[in-house]
């Protein structure tokens, strides 16, 4: 279910007309002028798994060309940074073979974190594999959360709803936890909100996808922040997205970039993370919020805005959303309780007006049944209990004392970060000479995890850069894995 432009002229959004027989699955823009660049990626990747051995002859420029429905000189141009890279080699009148030694080791083609770093560039893909230090998982500590209380509110909920079990919930969502949410907001952020305006997920990369599926058509343009969340990235391609990154800086954007952004490109929407931002932990100021929801509406460019951590902050209150100083409709609000609530429930709201809501509820239709009833009559007593909010305080205290343990580990490596206000990570700048591939897989051996930088870019570049979280470990754990990891890379350095 996508938005046509007729279905969203009353709100004045503006689609650009696009056109591209390219095969989406396999590229999607950056920039028009780096569509050689995805066609050297598409051929570098099948070479390193190994899908063409030593010596095989590759397409010809012109069956490449035909099949991406490219200019022949994007294939050339990409074989022959290939060449150039020595990927490939060139037999007079015959065509480009597979240089020998391009393939990676097969223990590195299986591993999960060097197959993300390297190929798709999948977050889950790095989840995927069991270390006993994971600076990769950005979520609560299970130790954290009062698992004896919820267990409590469990039993409550079969109590109070009988048959739950034996229920679906509407696609939207259920309507007492709608009301309660719409409650919520205008209590602390002064949405004004109806349930009808609200659709309930399962976790925030659900809305994301969905919001992509509906706005997105090959060649739209998108706005992404660069770095930023990793599947938002992944989603976005897939969608046949032409992505145009904006830097994110400690102290928000720089305006006149992104205004000047939008009216170059006229994008159809800027995904943002302004709150603790991922991976960076930069909070985007009010006055920014502000000018940043005229510049939407002025432009016709609507805000993402994906909310994971609000709660989760050291100092003063973050400012309020986005979404609260929108008054024309071009704010999406994406609210998850995934990461600190209740991971196991797994639940988001979206908010948005009437005119998109219903093409956001009939894509989920498309792909479920609406999110467990059971986990949202589960989210709705015990999120909302007296109990829960008090236990918010502490967890913020427990996290920033993860988040000093963190740093007093780093303290003397010489590596590089702006320490966050509130969040989960830490983004981190390592010296530009780290051997990134081989620490990857170096501590994958060693039972570390961590998020390499360049899979948050856009450009996928940020080599040096990584994001190492510090909610998921306890205090001892955090510790020790630091000095482990920190150890490692002195010695893959040759430091002494």
């Amino acid at each position: 279910m996508e938005l046509s432009r007729t279905d969203v002229g009353h709100l004045g959004y503006n689609r650009r007309k696009g056109g591209s027989h390219l095969k989406r699955e396999v590229l999607s823009d950056v920039h028009s002028d780096k569509l050689f660049e995805q066609v050297y990626d598409y051929l570098l990747d099948r070479i390193r798994r190994g899908e063409w051995k030593a010596h095989d002859k590759l397409p010809s420029v012109r069956a490449l060309a035909a099949e991406f429905g490219v200019h022949r000189l994007t294939v050339f141009k990409a074989y022959q940074w290939l060449k150039q890279n020595h990927k490939v080699y060139v037999k007079d009148k015959s065509g480009y073979y597979v240089q020998p030694g391009s393939l990676l080791p097969p223990a590195a083609q299986q591993d999960p974190i060097v197959s993300a770093y390297v190929h798709e560039s999948h977050l889950s893909e790095i989840h995927q594999a069991e270390a006993a230090y994971q600076f990769s998982k950005a979520l609560i500590d299970p130790n954290l959360l009062p698992n004896r209380y919820f267990s409590e509110y469990v039993k409550k909920v079969f109590d109070l709803y009988p048959k739950v079990l034996g229920t679906y919930a509407t696609t939207q969502g259920d309507a007492e936890l709608r009301e309660a949410l719409c409650r919520y907001f205008a209590g602390r952020y002064r949405f004004d909100l109806t349930p009808d305006e609200l659709l309930i997920t399962c976790g925030s990369q659900e809305a994301i996808d969905l919001i992509a599926r509906v706005l997105v058509k090959p060649r739209d343009t998108v706005l992404l922040e660069r770095p930023t969340y990793s599947p938002a990235i992944d989603v976005f391609r897939r969608q046949g997205a032409r992505i145009v990154p904006v830097e994110i800086y400690p102290d928000g954007y720089r305006l006149d970039q992104v205004e000047e952004f939008m009216r170059l490109y006229k994008p159809r929407l800027f995904y943002i993370n302004p709150t603790f931002q991922n991976p960076t932990g930069y909070t985007v100021p009010a006055e920014q919020r502000k000018r940043l929801v005229d510049l939407a509406a002025e432009h016709q460019c609507l805000l993402i805005e994906d909310d994971p951590c609000p709660d989760i902050y050291f100092g003063k209150e973050p400012p309020p959303p986005f979404f609260a100083y929108d008054t024309s409709g071009y704010t999406i609000y994406i609210r998850s309780f995934s990461k600190y609530v209740a991971p196991g429930l797994s639940i988001a709201t979206v908010a948005c007006r009437p005119g998109l809501m219903n093409y956001l509820i009939k894509a989920k239709s498309l792909s479920d049944s609406g999110t467990p009833l059971l986990n949202q009559k589960i989210f709705l007593h015990y999120f909302f209990s007296e109990r829960m909010q008090r236990h918010l305080e502490k967890l913020r205290t427990a996290l920033a004392v993860r988040k000093d343990i963190m740093e007093e580990e780093l303290a003397g490596t010489g590596w590089e970060w702006r320490s966050p206000e509130g969040g989960f990570n830490l983004w981190v700048q390592l010296p530009e000479s780290t051997p990134m591939e081989e620490l990857l897989v170096t501590s994958r051996e060693r039972s570390i995890t961590f998020v390499p930088g360049s899979i948050c870019d856009p450009l996928r570049e940020l080599k040096p850069w990584i994001r190492m979280s510090y909610s998921f470990l306890n205090e001892r754990q955090l510790r020790e894995g630091v000095r482990r990891f920190v150890g490692l890379h002195r010695e893959l350095s040759g430091e002494k």
